[in-house]
């Protein structure tokens, strides 16, 4: 390995073979270091930040069954926020059912702190939960 002799002593050590130069002289010597940075173009600097956190997760399609128990059910829970007409208008609105059954579920619910307001399909419940939740009502789904 080369030798660089700094300070004022210009002899080399007893046994060393001397080198004259630059700091950087000796260090460019030495294999796999360089003190120059490397000169890159503007492709090679963009790829290698994609490279980092940037660069976009490969989508791969992963085959998974999801066994879904039917009949699911919709519960509502009583909140001290919601009117009766409240939520009466949004029961009729999901469940397209007539005032009278809108008005005997918000009864339910008031009293009893929920019910299930419908059962059926899972999509049908889904459907129905998102059209009560429209005016922050809280459902649940249940299977």
């Amino acid at each position: 390995m080369p030798v660089l002799f700094l300070g004022r002593s210009s002899q080399p050590q007893p046994g060393m073979a001397a080198s004259r130069g630059t700091v950087a002289d000796f260090l460019n010597q030495i294999p796999n270091f360089s003190i120059i940075p490397e000169v890159r173009s503007k492709s090679d600097i963009s790829e290698r930040k994609m490279t980092m956190d940037q660069k976009p997760a490969q989508e791969r399609e992963v085959d998974v069954d999801v066994l879904v128990q039917e009949p699911a059910k919709v519960i509502l829970f009583n909140d001290e926020v919601h009117t009766f007409d409240e939520v009466i208008g949004q029961l009729i609105k999901a469940l397209r059912c007539d005032s009278a059954k809108a008005e005997a579920l918000t009864w339910e619910v008031h009293n009893t702190g929920k019910s299930a307001v419908f059962e059926g399909p899972m999509d049908d419940c889904v459907r129905i939960s998102g059209v009560l939740e429209e005016i922050e009502l809280h459902t649940q789904i249940e299977v």
